[in-house]
Order: structure tokens, then C-alpha cells, then sequence
């Protein structure tokens, strides 16, 4: 295997529809291990409807490989057995990469599973039904893989604990910020008058979920009257709330024009795994206020203010001290220069690592 790339197989199924926090790390970990001379990538798709698509947002000259089938079968079947193997229908390969929780079953390669939070351990009540099975079957591939990655060591403390695996075999492997951030712009009129932007704004960027603390953020923002309105930026249902808008899902480009004209970004999340709009704020001059909890502590440095969740006092005034005071806890060098220690390449090299090390297990 010395002379020769090492080949990965990635599950590139979150490349598929609209993209958010998973489906952008998959993006940009692809390109970022296309461009590497050590491996040799390919992806595969498990979608019964659409898997032909993957071929069109793949990283030129990465393969895609594959055949229609159902996701659901495939994860009942994996629950309990290694079969079918992926290789069956993708080829052989040296490792194969779960990118999104699951690990797909295989004959011989070496496993790596990167599992971004614990949401679905600390509350099974809030998955869709559709993902019920889901602790049971990222606990079995947390032990059949070879290596875990997590974007944080927060989570990798948090996987060794939980799902009983030896720290050992976790590896940390932090998200990065595209260089497009630094030069983001705040929208012009003609944006402003197509998204329905305020002239000045709070902003959460990110998809809604029960685990999004917007109903403290509701109650936070409604308790302080003299606040910006609150634009919400993503997939939704988003609350309806007086003094609000929404803009539904972005483009990568409005997103970043959305955020540098942000007044502030608050992300006011009862749990996290790494909490990437925090980075492309800061990476935009732009103040950040988030939730006191270990993995946005570890992500957001001494460059943002931190609220202990459900705190609705504290977080209305962390609101109006970054309206007020834009460069108070943070100037716009630390900020950025915070943000830029944060880089794909980075993800792709310590990436690199987990499956060198999947390999040597």
C-alpha cells in the first residue's frame, strides 16, 4: 500500500439535495482529499431515487460509484450485519468512510466513522421517526469502526464516555473556514430588498431543530425590546415572532453577504457539536454570542460572549452588548485571526491520519 494512494470510498449521500452543516463538511472534506496526492477518492450514494447525481457535485476527478438503493433497507440490514458490504456495489477499497453517523457494513476494508454530535443519545425523544433505530446503529458502528472522527474534542470525551469506545481511537478532526469568508460584504439594497432584510439585524444561521434553543432566543429577543429584528437564515420551520423575518435557504454566496451584514450572530444552541457559523462570523468582523456549552467553548476561543443556556436575562444583554459594542470582547484581527487557525486542509490532513491509522488497526 506504500507506493500507492490509499484508497477511500467516502459516503457522499449528504452531497445530495440542499445542503446544510453535514453536507458542507462532506464538500469540502472531498475537495480538500481530491487534492491530495496520497488518496485516491471515490463516493458512493445510498438513495434509492437521485444516486446518479452524484456524479455532478463531485470533486473533478473523483469517482462515483454505486447503484439504487434504499437507505432505510440498508440501515436495517447494517443494524444487525455486516452485509451487504459496500464493496459489493462500490468495489474494493482500503477504507471506507461513514461521513454522516452510520458506517456502512464492509468486507475487508478498514472502518472510519465520523460522528458530529450526541444529540440522538441525549435526546432520542426529539429524532424523526425515521431515525429511530439510529442510537442502536451508530453504537454498533462506533465499536466495528477502526477509528472515529469527531470535529471537536468535546465530542470525542463525550463519544469515549457514552458510546463506550477507547478514547484512543478518536480523533479530533476540526471543521474549517473557506477563505470566501474573508472578503464577505454586507448586502447591498438590491439584496436587502430580495431577502427582505432589515437595515440592521440579528441573525441565527443554521437549520431549525428542537436542539437550536430559538425558543429561549424568542424569549430573550422579545424581553429586550431595543434589540435589532431577528433574521433567521436556513431551513425552517423557524418560530414566528414579532420583530422577525425569514429568508429560508441560502446560496453559499447570500449566506455569506446574510452574515457580514449581521449586527451580530447568536447561536443559541443547547447542544453542539461544532457550531460552524460561529467561525464564518468571525471570520466576517462580525460579533458572535453562543450558548456556555464545551464544544462551542472550544470552537469560539475568548473571541465570543458565552450564555449558560436558558439564561433568557443574560443572553439579552450578550445581544445588546454586541450591537452596542461591536469590538468589545474581540477586535476584528483577533477575530479573524481566530478564525483563520481553522482550515479544511487541516480536516483533510488530520482526516488523512484517522485513515492511516484505520489501516494499521
Amino acid at each position: 500500500m506504500a507506493d500507492r494512494p490509499l484508497r477511500v470510498l467516502l459516503d457522499g449521500t449528504p452531497l445530495l439535495g440542499s445542503r446544510t452543516g453535514i453536507g458542507r463538511y462532506t464538500a469540502a472534506l472531498s475537495e480538500e482529499l481530491a487534492s491530495l496526492s496520497e488518496v485516491d477518492l471515490r463516493a458512493v450514494a445510498f438513495t434509492l431515487r437521485g444516486w446518479r447525481k452524484l456524479r455532478h457535485v463531485l470533486p473533478h476527478g473523483v469517482q462515483a460509484r454505486g447503484m439504487p438503493v434504499s437507505a432505510r433497507l440498508l440501515r436495517a440490514t447494517w443494524l444487525h450485519t455486516q452485509l451487504p458490504p459496500v464493496e459489493l456495489f462500490a468495489g474494493p477499497t482500503d477504507v471506507v468512510h461513514g461521513t454522516n453517523f452510520v458506517l456502512p457494513g464492509r468486507l475487508r476494508a478498514a472502518g472510519v466513522l465520523t460522528i458530529h454530535d450526541l444529540a440522538f443519545i441525549d435526546a432520542p425523544q426529539e429524532l424523526a421517526h425515521s431515525d429511530r433505530t439510529l442510537p442502536e446503529l451508530v453504537r454498533r458502528g462506533a465499536r466495528r469502526a477502526n477509528v472515529i472522527c469527531t470535529p471537536t474534542e468535546a465530542v470525542a470525551d463525550a463519544v469515549a464516555e457514552k458510546l463506550d469506545v477507547d478514547r484512543s481511537k478518536i480523533i479530533a478532526t476540526p471543521l474549517g473556514v473557506n477563505p470566501a469568508w474573508f472578503t464577505a460584504r454586507p448586502p447591498d439594497d438590491g439584496v436587502r430588498a430580495k431577502l427582505r432584510l432589515p437595515e440592521k439585524y440579528l441573525l441565527f444561521a443554521g437549520a431549525a431543530g428542537p436542539r437550536k434553543g430559538l425558543d429561549w432566543l424568542a424569549a430573550a429577543h422579545a424581553a429586550a425590546p431595543d434589540l435589532p429584528p431577528l433574521v433567521f437564515a436556513g431551513p425552517g420551520p423557524f418560530p414566528r415572532l414579532p420583530r422577525s423575518g425569514q429568508t429560508g435557504y441560502l446560496s453559499d454566496v447570500d449566506l455569506r453577504t446574510v452574515v457580514a451584514g449581521a449586527a451580530a450572530l447568536v447561536l443559541p444552541s443547547r447542544d453542539e457539536g461544532f457550531g460552524l457559523p460561529v467561525l464564518e462570523a468571525m471570520a466576517s468582523d462580525v460579533p458572535v454570542v453562543c450558548t456556555d456549552i464545551p464544544a462551542l467553548r472550544e470552537v469560539a476561543g475568548d473571541c465570543a460572549t458565552l450564555v449558560p443556556y436558558d439564561d433568557v436575562d443574560g443572553l439579552a444583554e450578550a445581544l445588546r452588548q454586541a450591537v452596542t459594542d461591536p469590538h468589545g470582547l474581540a477586535t476584528s484581527t483577533a477575530r479573524r485571526t481566530h478564525a483563520a487557525s481553522f482550515t479544511w486542509h487541516n480536516t483533510a490532513l488530520r482526516t488523512l491520519d484517522a485513515y492511516r491509522q484505520a489501516t494499521e488497526a
